[in-house]
């Protein structure tokens, strides 16, 4: 793709949270959801919402945030999905 993404990449100013993957550059983020199929911490009630809150205050910050679940790793359509978002923030 031609672009490294930095991992763990604390976005937020005064809160500890992180992005999975991200390219601070463009302002893309890519998350990995796991646990979708064995009641991991995205999927359970807290999780999940603690996960809204963190998802939109990134989108007030500016990122635009892509998730993909483990299966997704290693496919190219994700690898084309990144790269076409990174491409339309140039």
């Amino acid at each position: 793709m031609g672009f490294v993404p930095e991992q763990e990449y604390k976005f937020h100013p005064t809160r500890k949270w992180k992005f999975d993957f991200c390219f601070p550059l463009h302002k893309v983020a890519v998350e990995i959801e796991g646990g979708a199929w064995s009641k991991g911490r995205h999927t359970r009630g807290s999780g999940f919402v603690k996960d809204m809150e963190k998802y939109n205050a990134a989108t007030e910050l500016g990122w635009k945030i892509l998730r993909f679940s483990p299966n997704d790793l290693g496919k190219s359509a994700t690898y084309d999905q990144i790269k076409s978002t990174i491409l339309s923030n140039c």
